[in-house]
């Protein structure tokens, strides 16, 4: 947690953090901001909703670097019982009422197995043959939030995020993680990816094989 703490920089930082990480931990289903809050801090409510609510909603911290944190404090332990042999990407969707959530449309949803109203994360994981670790972690946003300036407005988009495929973030995952020198393995991933032309050139380029499979949708 130390370690988490420092990755997001300041420090004012550092305790709302560690509560945000023991409120997911603690026991009870609903991991939103206020019955966490009502969870670590009974008596003071409010202003432990505040905090967190800060942290989640305005504090410019960097998932990337929490991100580096967790790999550097995982990998080495999940080495011990063997190589990486795989890098796995893919894309998790999660059903979402409603339409005001940044990158909420209706799109393919695995959770549900069908178009969904839902938003969908790409990540990247490497893995040994008996644990896996979730090491680049990006939503997806839909063309028509990305092109669409008063939705990004009142989501708070920031101005730099422009839309992009889903093999191109994924390809960019695999770009950083490959900078970063994290041990290499066969990048799998599914029809989706793999009939991408460049998304198969910019893994050859990394020097990097892959093997992907279809599967139903």
């Amino acid at each position: 947690m130390d370690g988490l703490a420092k990755a997001a920089e300041h420090e004012d930082r550092y305790t709302p953090l560690k509560n945000y990480c023991k409120g997911l931990l603690l026991p009870g289903e609903r991991k939103s901001i206020e019955p966490m809050a009502a969870r670590l801090d009974h008596a003071n409510v409010e202003p432990m909703r505040q905090s967190l609510h800060h942290l989640v909603a305005k504090a410019p911290w960097s998932d990337e670097a929490l991100l580096e944190q967790v790999r550097n404090q995982v990998m080495p332990v999940m080495k011990k019982d063997g190589p990486v042999v795989a890098w796995i990407i893919d894309d998790t969707g999660f059903p979402k009422k409603g339409k005001h959530s940044v990158g909420v449309t209706r799109q393919y949803c695995g959770q549900v197995g069908k178009q969904e109203n839902c938003r969908v994360a790409v990540s990247l994981s490497v893995a040994t043959w008996t644990s896996s670790l979730p090491i680049a972690y990006r939503l997806y946003l839909p063309k028509e939030w990305s092109d669409d300036d008063k939705r990004r407005r009142k989501a708070e988009v920031p101005a730099e995020i422009e839309f992009q495929t889903k093999p191109e973030i994924a390809l960019d995952q695999i770009g950083s993680a490959a900078a970063a020198e994290v041990a290499p393995g066969v990048v799998l991933a599914d029809a989706a990816y793999g009939i991408n032309t460049e998304f198969r050139a910019g893994i050859t380029n990394w020097d990097l094989s892959m093997l992907w499979a279809c599967k139903a949708r």
